[in-house]
């Protein structure tokens, strides 16, 4: 209850920000406001100042500043240069983009706040397990590396981002028990990361929320036996026989608490992942380390996060629309991000803080679409009339809206059916 407390205030703050967004740029361009809202359906709190209505509405879900002539339908009473269809078309524009723009901005500044926080690592253990290539003559399986270029090495990925390609570097490992020491040039570091896996066994790190593996009912600390009764003693062996089965859904002998249970779960298509099929678990990681960074270091982190996410979910948006099949399994609505919420904060408060980040950008990013009703329809319309040199009829603005507003609608009623039935079936299987 607290954490879906927690995740509705926090999820009013990014509206807030959105709506503040709006607000401001309309103030400056004067264009009258009557209304700032932070929630919809009836208020449960309201005052007045400067004849506009501050207000919070008791559904959590959505906020708006309602302008003078925003509505194409309504009749307007005031003087047209203060509504917003009377502000020419570019004025319009970054009105509607300045919420989205603020989203980004307050995004860009949690990452970046997270980032000067102290972040908590995992990392597999540095032990070889298989080597390939060229490589396979000189590591063997059980490898342990034990420092590059003097510096010691407690994980796996710690020993490949200390490799350089621009010196030579020296490796020590224990290889057949002995202490032995390699020289790899700077030309030789991209083939040897290539070659080398490390060691990874079967237990579950994470489950991903409303995933195949969530739905099923498994847990992070499981630990897989075999996949359709084939026993398996490393995670590359269960990760092909999974990827690679011919049926829709593969059967785990899983281990939990020293009790063996067996769990059906089914093989889906992952936007993310291209036509890979995949059940949405990732591998526990032993090494736990906490790395700190300088503001410099995490204005350039919290920046390239913020455009890698950015980039990553509009290339998603793109596959989902080209796969409209898979959009039951990549759609996920308020109940997803409250569970989401609780599983990121057990992590600490700095991936909570890049949680909230994410959310606030996908509000940019969702409200960019150009569907009617969301800003990024107000943008389209305004563009299409820089364009042509007269608005799009009033008619067809307001006919498009109430089709626009319809399918947000019929998708927020699909998302919590899908989140609620996840949920549920998690919840049974858990009880078993």
């Amino acid at each position: 209850m607290l954490t879906l407390l927690v995740t509705i205030i926090a999820f009013g703050l990014m509206i807030f920000v959105h709506e503040l967004g709006h607000f401001l740029v309309a103030r400056s361009f004067k264009v009258g406001i009557e209304s700032f809202s932070i929630g919809f359906g009836k208020a449960i709190w309201t005052t007045e100042k400067n004849g506009i209505q501050y207000r919070v509405g008791w559904i959590p879900l959505g906020g708006y500043v309602k302008m003078q002539g925003e509505n194409p339908e309504e009749e307007i009473s005031v003087d047209k240069e203060s509504t917003f269809l009377g502000k020419p078309w570019w004025k319009r524009a970054l009105i509607a983009f300045s919420g989205p723009f603020a989203n980004l901005l307050f995004g860009l500044l949690l990452f970046i706040i997270a980032f000067m926080l102290p972040q908590k690592q995992e990392d597999l253990v540095p032990v070889i397990q298989n080597a390939k290539g060229i490589w396979a003559e000189t590591f063997s399986p059980a490898d342990s590396i034990i420092s590059v270029n003097g510096k010691p090495i407690k994980g796996f990925q710690e020993f490949l981002v200390s490799l350089s390609e621009k010196k030579p570097n020296t490796i020590s490992y224990f290889h057949n028990g002995q202490k032995t020491v390699l020289e790899v040039a700077p030309s030789q570091v991209d083939s040897l990361i290539k070659s080398l896996e490390p060691k990874v066994d079967t237990t579950i790190g994470e489950v991903f929320t409303g995933m195949p593996a969530w739905r099923a009912g498994l847990k992070p600390g499981d630990k897989v036996l075999a996949v359709d009764s084939v026993n398996v003693s490393n995670w590359y062996e269960m990760r092909e026989k999974i990827v690679g089965s011919k049926n829709d859904e593969v059967l785990l002998t899983i281990l939990r608490d020293g009790k063996i249970l067996q769990r059906k779960i089914a093989l889906e298509e992952n936007v993310s992942m291209g036509d890979q099929k995949m059940i949405g678990i990732s591998q526990y990681m032993p090494v736990k380390s906490v790395n700190r960074y300088n503001p410099l270091q995490a204005i350039s982190y919290g920046t390239q996060s913020t455009i890698s996410f950015i980039v990553m979910n509009y290339v998603g948006l793109y596959k989902l629309i080209s796969k409209p099949e898979q959009l039951k399994n990549n759609l996920g609505g308020p109940v997803m991000i409250a569970t989401m919420g609780q599983q990121v904060a057990q992590r600490g408060f700095s991936s909570l803080i890049i949680f909230l980040a994410s959310i606030s950008l996908i509000l940019m990013i969702m409200n960019l679409l150009p569907i009617p009703v969301l800003d990024g329809g107000h943008i389209f319309f305004a563009f299409l009339e820089g364009i042509f040199g007269k608005p799009v009829p009033i008619k067809v603005q307001a006919f498009l809206q109430r089709v626009g507003f319809a399918i947000l609608l019929l998708l927020m009623f699909y998302a919590f059916y899908a989140d609620i039935s996840k949920l549920l079936i998690r919840q049974f299987l858990l009880g078993q």
